[in-house]
């Protein structure tokens, strides 16, 4: 079974309290660490998690266990073509979020399907349905193709043995692409479905309202996949539930904190009580600074006041590891950081904020100058005092 369909901003979705912000960084940082770039296509990065090779060698392994090494290498390649059709759902997502002025900056490939990270979904109810609806029309178009050219009747008793190579290759390609439609069409969040349910109910009701309603449909979901795994003994569901009562969670608190932050200036979020280091500070000063703050990044500012980077709790314990004492932080940054001015909305931090490679978002002021940053950590707790 695989999940598939539109991410909203992958992963890193501000949550609405402290320990909602860490648990979704936990998960981003475990989805960029160990995932890598295989190539650009269409304008769009695409990823492979290391997890995923572990399906692979399960495949077939278990497959060459059970009736021998044609077996195993007919059961992976039936499993690449599988993802190939999931990548093509995705693209299917990212094609037509193109077509409204949103990027896709990457698809990522994992054990239980793919991932698109999108910007951002439209607003509009209609454009959000064209962009939902357009991952499981791939689906079925690669159906429709398989069955009508190579005649590819897609059964239940082909989706049922999904295993057994026996019942031939584009039959059982045929049953899964159909299966993807129709699953990706239930209505309740993280699935597609759950997005054309959010863009009807908001024509009538406020979003956040509609995307509330689409989450816990998801969630009731997810409990009825756990119980489903526990009673099948069926454990891919059971983590395809956890990933699902998640992502319904997170979606649901990204979209109030885009509510809320809608129309705020970025001052009032910001952090302006910290400590800076220089360019040409070395690790060594780095350390003394992380051990007498409770700060987890550290502005690197120039003499002139404006920003050079951001140095991480993190890079200043690796370089310590690695023995680089005199290394200057310049070389250790993150040099690429999103700026902001002082009255720009609260809302485009949150967006930067959801790239998980993103450590912090600077504030400056008119003339380049750095003021302050925010943080996920500060713009949780910003948002417990806004209830």
């Amino acid at each position: 079974m695989l999940l598939s369909g539109a991410r909203l901003r992958d992963h890193c979705k501000g949550a609405s309290n402290a320990s909602g912000t860490r648990g979704d960084r936990v998960v981003a940082s475990f989805l960029v660490s160990w995932s890598f770039s295989i190539g650009h296509l269409l304008g769009t990065e695409l990823r492979v998690h290391a997890t995923f090779f572990l399906l692979l060698a399960w495949i077939g392994l278990s497959a060459f266990l059970v009736a021998g090494p044609v077996a195993a290498i007919e059961n992976i390649v039936f499993v690449l073509a599988l993802f190939a059709c999931v990548v093509l759902h995705e693209y299917g997502h990212a094609l037509a979020a193109r077509r409204y002025g949103i990027r896709t900056p990457d698809i990522t490939l994992l054990p239980i399907g793919g991932m698109a990270r999108l910007e951002r979904m439209p607003s509009k109810p209609n454009q959000e349905i064209f962009v939902a609806l357009a991952g499981p029309a791939v689906n079925l178009a690669i159906w429709l193709v398989l069955t009508v050219a190579l005649d590819a009747s897609a059964t239940l008793e082909a989706l049922q043995r999904i295993e057994e190579h026996g019942l031939g290759f584009w039959p059982r390609l045929a049953a899964v692409n159909l299966f993807l439609a129709v699953f990706n069409l239930i209505p309740a969040f993280p699935m597609d479905g759950g997005r054309v349910l959010r863009a009807v109910l908001s024509i009538s009701m406020p979003r956040p309202k509609a995307t509330t309603i689409a989450a816990r449909a998801g969630q009731v979901i997810a409990f009825l996949f756990v119980f489903w795994g526990l009673t099948s003994g069926n454990p891919l569901l059971v983590l395809i539930a956890i990933f699902v009562f998640l992502a319904a969670a997170a979606e649901n608190s990204d979209v109030m904190m885009h509510d809320k932050t809608r129309g705020v200036p970025a001052r009032d979020a910001m952090i302006t009580s910290f400590e800076a280091l220089a360019p040409d500070d070395t690790v060594d000063a780095a350390v003394h600074a992380l051990v007498r703050t409770t700060q987890a990044e550290f502005p690197v500012v120039e003499a002139q006041g404006s920003l050079a980077g951001f140095l991480t709790r993190a890079q200043i314990i690796q370089a310590k590891a690695a023995h680089q004492p005199t290394e200057t932080v310049t070389n250790l940054m993150e040099k690429h950081v999103p700026k902001v001015f002082l009255m720009d909305s609260l809302e485009q931090v949150v967006t930067y904020l959801s790239d998980p490679r993103v450590v912090a978002v600077a504030v400056e002021d008119s003339h380049r100058r750095f003021l302050g940053y925010i943080t996920r950590e500060n713009l949780g707790e910003w948002m417990i005092f806004q209830r």
